[in-house]
């Protein structure tokens, strides 16, 4: 069974979980394009993101507030069985369903948001190592949508910046970068 987002977090997770994995122990204390976060920092939150939103697919509250150090032995292994899980619990049709309890929006929304966080720390990670990421065209169009129903919310929220300017030639990627709020040409 899956569902239209189960099946756009299987097509970024892969590309997400080989980033990780292609980050040296050597990296973790350099800067991201999240300016409050080191590596270190933003692979202990996409790990949080990968195991909260699986709560969040089945009703269950958070606690955002927790700060694990998920970076002991074997790390990088189990970050690509809990984005595994990740994609399991929103391939069930009911996580789509209603509102969630612990967010108060739609649960199609919700899993927009894991899909937001999963692509787009995954290039804040590869820009901050040196990697490249490359985005399925199909979740670059999902997550262009979410932003055109969520952007200006999730700026008031603090989720987002102030949108980065762009130019004509900007790729979607990009374009999408910059309306996060984070500058495409970043470099550590």
């Amino acid at each position: 069974m899956s569902t239209k987002t189960s099946d756009l977090l299987a097509a970024a997770a892969p590309r997400t979980v080989a980033v990780v994995r292609g980050i040296s122990d050597d990296q973790l204390s350099r800067p991201t394009p999240c300016p409050d976060y080191a590596v270190r920092d933003l692979l202990n939150h996409l790990y949080d993101v990968v195991v909260n939103f699986q709560a969040l697919a089945r009703r269950r509250e958070v606690d955002w507030s927790a700060k694990t150090d998920h970076l002991t032995e074997g790390w990088r292994d189990r970050f690509a069985a809990e984005t595994g899980r990740l994609i399991e619990a929103w391939a069930d049709p009911a996580a789509l369903e209603g509102v969630s309890p612990g967010m108060g929006l739609p649960q199609e929304t919700v899993g927009e948001m894991a899909l937001t966080d999963l692509t787009v720390h995954a290039w804040d990670l590869a820009r901050a190592t040196g990697q490249r990421l490359d985005v399925e065209p199909q979740v670059l169009a999902a997550l262009h949508g979410f932003m055109d129903r969520m952007g200006d919310t999730g700026q008031q929220m603090g989720a987002f910046a102030e949108p980065h300017p762009t130019t004509p030639e900007a790729t979607p990627l990009d374009r999408l970068l910059a309306r996060t709020g984070r500058n495409p040409a970043w470099h550590p």
